[in-house]
């Protein structure tokens, strides 16, 4: 858009259509003519692999009362079509950022407007709640008003459908179109509060029952084990001490002052449990308590961070790659060990996380699914594949979902798995990070690491869009020298084998991937953020590791390599 397109497009909202305040907004950025104005009109907010989300503010790129009011209209429209019984409903939940309750009422007040039912949590409650919510309740769909780990000035919006999982093909563009047919005086705010039902303590309670039945494992010495956990100013207050605590640990030490859900985040720069300095203070409680694992969850809990002693005591963070290796092998021998297994079953990963969880599957004779960035993705395999069992799956952000009664990365779950498995660790002698170190020695050490690179406003994207074409103009040849064997571009669906030309469709939707692979495993893959302002580089090179006395010298050489690449990428 030019500038005088975005001034169009902003004079649209001093219409009587939107509120006296929201058109004093507008006509002060109007006047200002800044950078603000034109970051806030010059597109539609869109959905990315997690949903609608951005900076909260008037605008058409913006989280407010009308994209949110545009988005629900179109998705009532949408189960109004399809639902020609009608007693349609949806379950919303919304997290501790600001706004979100209010958001989370006006979503509500617009589909009870459209005649669809709506049962909304009285307080906020973790993402992965929603998720099972949306089956326990029986619900067409579901809404979660949340931004995840974005800074406080961001709010979003992920729509879930009655399988529990984030909407994926075909019923998502479908509701976009509905969406783009609208105009914002189209969006009915008009409540019927006779279709509202407020709800907490039933779906709480089973939710929990349901995560303690999915994430534990036969154990009776759940009280040598001390664990630390800090919400982050998050919701999972609301979910992993009574989890914690229904599984039968005692020895739960809580960082008070990250305890209260607060959308300021007050006590970090980032409230990412995938930030090192976001557990700062989870890991002194755990080194004045002497604790043997500290868990950490983002502001919807559905991202985990987790801390174990290493073998020397000290405590080391883990990165996302490395609990779903542990957690899908253990996870795998519960199963084999239960008599379960038999060919029927598989794991679930991404294209960006770990190789090392198809080489661990194997080994039980468990297929592993692959698919997009996105747990979306993984849900859908599910529905995809009924004839097969979901044992659980991960990627590397972060995130791990354990069975299928959550069809989202679930923090709550995933944590008590991880406690589990510390615990059991530690009865038999070893500990969560010697079994990391085992699974190395037997399936090559896997290293991965990731570089996530800024930039904000239309420029910025402008900026990440150019950066995949020069990488699509001059792909490597070479990494570490080491030739590049393939080159899989997700955007045109297309595997190239660069040593014989040949090349070969992929068979998933199309996304605006590049992954190169080289000769010696050695794999490279960026891809700009769903929904944040970033392009994202993923490094993951593999050795093999003769024993755990050597693994801490096979990690650094291997450290090492991945710094050589970066230099050689000039990233």
């Amino acid at each position: 858009m030019n500038t005088q397109e975005i001034q169009t497009a902003a004079k649209k909202w001093l219409s009587q259509t939107f509120d006296a305040n929201t058109q004093k907004k507008v006509q002060a950025l109007l006047d200002a003519n800044s950078d603000v104005l034109a970051d806030s009109f010059y597109k539609d907010l869109e959905f990315g692999t997690g949903g609608m989300r951005g900076l909260m503010g008037v605008g058409t790129n913006r989280i407010n009362k009308y994209t949110l009011g545009k988005a629900t209209q179109g998705l009532a429209n949408y189960i109004l079509q399809i639902n020609n019984e009608g007693n349609s409903s949806v379950v919303i939940a919304y997290d501790c950022r600001h706004n979100s309750d209010t958001l989370a009422k006006t979503v509500a007040d617009v589909l009870t407007a459209n005649g669809i039912k709506v049962f909304l949590f009285e307080a906020l409650r973790t993402t992965p709640e929603l998720s099972f919510a949306v089956n326990y309740l029986n619900c067409d769909a579901g809404i979660v008003l949340t931004a995840s780990h974005n800074p406080p000035e961001y709010n979003g919006y992920k729509v879930y459908w009655k399988d529990g999982g984030q909407i994926v093909p075909p019923n998502d563009s479908a509701i976009i179109n509905e969406v783009n047919k609208l105009d914002f005086s189209e969006i009915k705010f008009d409540a019927n509060e006779n279709l509202l039902e407020y709800i907490g303590e039933e779906v709480d309670n089973a939710f929990t029952d349901a995560s303690v039945a999915n994430g534990s494992l036969e154990l009776t010495n759940r009280d040598d084990l001390k664990i630390v956990f800090t919400s982050l100013h998050g919701t999972s207050i609301t979910a992993m001490p009574q989890t914690l605590e229904k599984a039968g640990y005692k020895n739960v030490y809580i960082v008070e002052e990250q305890s209260k859900p607060d959308g300021n985040f007050p006590t970090v720069a980032s409230p990412n449990p995938e930030e090192p300095a976001a557990l700062k203070m989870a890991l002194e409680l755990a080194e004045k308590e002497n604790a043997d694992i500290v868990i950490g969850t983002d502001p919807d809990s559905d991202r985990v961070g987790i801390a174990v002693r290493d073998l020397e005591g000290n405590l080391k963070l883990l990165n996302g790659n490395q609990t779903m290796v542990v957690m899908t092998d253990f996870l795998m021998k519960k199963w084999q060990k239960e008599g379960k297994l038999n060919g029927k079953q598989f794991v679930g990963t991404t294209i960006v996380s770990t190789d090392m969880v198809e080489e661990v599957a194997k080994s039980y004779g468990v297929e592993t699914k692959i698919c997009l960035t996105g747990f979306k993705w993984i849900a859908k395999m599910i529905v995809d594949f009924p004839e097969l069992e979901f044992i659980g799956g991960g990627e590397e952000s972060f995130g791990y979902m354990v069975g299928d009664f959550v069809r989202d990365k679930d923090a709550i779950t995933s944590a008590l798995l991880a406690c589990e498995i510390a615990t059991y660790a530690k009865g038999q002698g070893s500990s969560f990070y010697n079994e990391l170190l085992q699974l190395y020695t037997k399936h090559n050490f896997f290293k991965e690491h990731l570089i996530s690179i800024t930039k904000k406003g239309m420029d910025g994207a402008a900026q990440i869009q150019q950066m995949m074409v020069d990488l699509r103009a001059n792909a490597p040849k070479e990494i570490d020298g080491e030739k590049v064997l393939f080159a899989y571009d997700y955007d045109s669906s297309i595997c190239k084998n660069i040593i014989s030309g040949e090349e070969t469709t992929i068979d998933m939707p199309k996304s605006n991937v590049l992954i190169f692979y080289t000769e010696n495993g050695t794999r490279i893959a960026a891809r700009p953020s769903g929904t944040e302002p970033k392009i994202k580089f993923y490094f993951s090179v593999n050795n093999k590791c003769d024993s755990v006395e050597t693994a801490e010298q096979t990690e650094k050489e291997l450290d090492a390599k991945i710094q050589r690449i970066i230099k050689e990428l000039n990233l």
